[in-house]
């Protein structure tokens, strides 16, 4: 029977499933956040702008028996946000739909669910790093000793050090942070890893030039992609420097197009709330 408005198969291909499964397994900077569901067109949020309450002197917390407990109180930034919409589509001719490989069919599903999960991944990393530090959130900012893809003067581990001085400064846990980094950078430390300081390094540095793989950098897991913008890297901790509110989840339907194929359509809404800025390092200067 050919499929109907709405129905999400092809020839017997779920084309949803397919999108799901390539969305939970290919989104990189949501994976980082918490993902919540949310009703409504909007939400109200709070954005956290101290880490722990303290008592200002001549206040103090340590308390005599009977005597006045100290007041403090949370510091809070309300905001309202609103869910972004993305969408795309595609066309499968019947006479593809009938003669096509299972394999097409799956891998023009993916590229759809693909252009959909590469908006939202960039608008993600857009807010994790307050429009690249000039927002309002008060995120802590980083500059290089020199750009990391420098001939000489570079010092990364300085540099990232820096980065979990600041958050840790705000008592935040940074031993699950990650470091994210462009290809390039990936490129400029490893670079720098194995021909700067593979003398000092020893077996370490061979073992990069073997694998050509940087999965940790100072114990911080390493996540490596494009949507990281030029000349700057990040340091963030998952689940808990940003949530992600989802309006709809990523979803794909097929239309019939009656004589001619089918459309597929890959959607999915939601907004990424920054609710710990501090918990947030941007480092610039990087290239």
């Amino acid at each position: 029977m050919a499929d109907r408005v709405e129905m999400a198969e092809i020839r017997g291909l779920n084309i949803d499933k397919v999108a799901k499964g390539y969305a939970e397994r290919t989104y990189i900077f949501k994976s980082l956040c918490t993902v919540s569901p949310m009703d409504g067109d909007s939400i109200r949020w709070y954005q956290r702008t101290a880490a722990h309450l303290t008592a200002t002197s001549p206040s103090t917390i340590t308390v005599a028996p009977l005597a006045t407990f100290t007041n403090l109180e949370v510091s809070w930034t309300r905001n309202v946000s609103y869910p972004q919409k993305y969408g795309v589509e595609g066309f499968i001719s019947m006479e593809d739909i009938k003669s096509a490989d299972p394999n097409v069919l799956t891998t023009t599903i993916e590229q759809l669910t693909y252009a959909v999960i590469k908006a939202v991944d960039a608008d993600i990393f857009t807010v994790l790093t307050d429009t690249l530090g000039t927002g309002s959130a008060g995120i802590n900012t980083v500059t290089t000793t020199a750009p990391w893809s420098a001939a000489s003067g570079q010092n990364p581990v300085e540099d990232v050090l820096e980065a979990l001085y600041d958050i840790e400064t705000y008592d935040y846990d940074t031993s699950n942070a990650v470091l994210c980094v462009s290809p390039l950078d990936k490129k400029s430390l490893l670079d720098w890893l194995i021909v700067t300081k593979g003398n000092s390094l020893g077996n370490f540095a061979g073992e990069k030039v073997l694998s050509g793989e940087l999965n940790k950098f100072l114990g911080l897991r390493v996540i490596v992609s494009n949507n990281v913008t030029a000349d700057y890297a990040l340091v963030m901790i998952p689940q808990k420097s940003a949530t992600f509110k989802q309006y709809t989840p990523t979803t794909a339907r097929t239309i019939e197009e009656v004589g001619l194929g089918q459309k597929i359509r890959v959607y999915e809404s939601g907004i990424t709330l920054l609710t710990d800025p501090k918990s947030v390092a941007l480092i610039s200067n990087t290239q």
